[in-house]
């Protein structure tokens, strides 16, 4: 780790030089950029701020890579339009997130709600989804995807909201995994192909990445003295809590989670963490065989994995 930044921060950063799709992302950033500009007066600098910040185009990236794994022509404007109106669906779910974690503080700069007030940036969400949905317009396949996609993040929402402070499983934390961030990629990979050959990919890489985050956050906390206790506090399903709760001390104390007993909740979390790693490790290997069953040229969607599995030991 250098200045504070780990390995694997830094190489989701340089995914898109790593995977060779410089180009593809460009062409995307030009899409949006331009997009931004033709935005109403009204709104146009929060969005400018919104969409400007440093990015990671982890979603993106997985629509060209798997547009790329299965064809070897470069990806048709049709796709970059609705890779775009994936890439601003995403900063809306960051907008809505940011208000409901009373977030301060996205990639580096305020959040937008502290920024510009909380009516702005919610109305500022609005204009943006439908903005994403203008992007496809004519494009009936892409508009039914990502009509789809935000009914079932909606739901996810909703489903996560309704089990905290359950000590539910792990196949339950899957299950609620793979309604949200499971979604989106499959989403991904079905833009990325127009057809359902990688869908399942998809959807288990965003599996994946959701654990990966759910064990980062641990082990951050825990390195920060037990700070980022969010989800701890809320009593949210994460992948160390469906395995700590198999205790029924813990379960008892995730049943009752509050900030009071939110640092002995952390504890519990950071001694499953190897348990937590080892079933990351055969969500990969079940992604990595999706891969070589599914795709033409499946040497990116293997590094994509390999990706996103470092991304648990931020």
């Amino acid at each position: 780790m250098a200045n504070g930044i780990s390995t694997a921060e830094t190489s989701a950063w340089e995914l898109p030089e790593t995977l060779e799709l410089v180009s593809d992302i460009e062409r995307l950033k030009v899409l949006i950029r331009k997009w931004s500009d033709q935005c109403d007066r009204e709104v146009r600098d929060i969005v400018r701020r919104q969409m400007s910040a440093r990015a990671k185009y982890f979603r993106p990236v997985t629509i060209f890579a798997c547009h790329r794994s299965v064809s070897e022509e470069d990806p048709p404007c049709r796709l970059i339009s609705s890779a775009s109106a994936l890439e601003l669906i995403h900063n809306v779910t960051l907008i809505i997130d940011d208000i409901l974690d009373h977030s301060r503080f996205r990639r580096g700069n305020l959040s937008l709600h502290c920024r510009f007030g909380f009516l702005p940036a919610l109305m500022t969400a609005g204009y943006i989804n439908s903005s994403a949905f203008k992007l496809v317009t004519t494009d009936t396949y892409s508009v039914n995807l990502l009509a789809e996609l935000m009914q079932r993040l909606g739901v996810a929402e909703c489903l996560q909201w309704r089990l905290r402070r359950k000590p539910l499983g792990v196949e339950d934390w899957r299950q609620i995994a793979g309604e949200d961030t499971g979604v989106m990629f499959e989403t991904c990979a079905r833009l990325g192909t127009r057809d359902d050959r990688l869908r399942k990919f998809g959807y288990l890489l965003g599996i994946l990445y959701h654990g990966c985050d759910d064990v980062a956050d641990v082990r951050g906390a825990s390195a920060l003295g037990g700070g980022k206790k969010e989800d701890v506090v809320n009593g949210i399903l994460t992948l160390p809590a469906a395995i700590a709760t198999r205790d029924l001390k813990t379960a008892l104390l995730f049943r009752n989670a509050s900030p009071a007993n939110a640092t002995e909740i952390m504890e519990q979390l950071t001694l499953v963490l190897p348990e937590a790693e080892t079933y990351l490790d055969k969500l990969a290997a079940e992604a990595e065989r999706e891969a070589l069953a599914n795709a033409n040229h499946p040497e990116r969607l293997i590094a994509l994995i390999h990706h996103t599995r470092a991304l648990s030991r931020k």
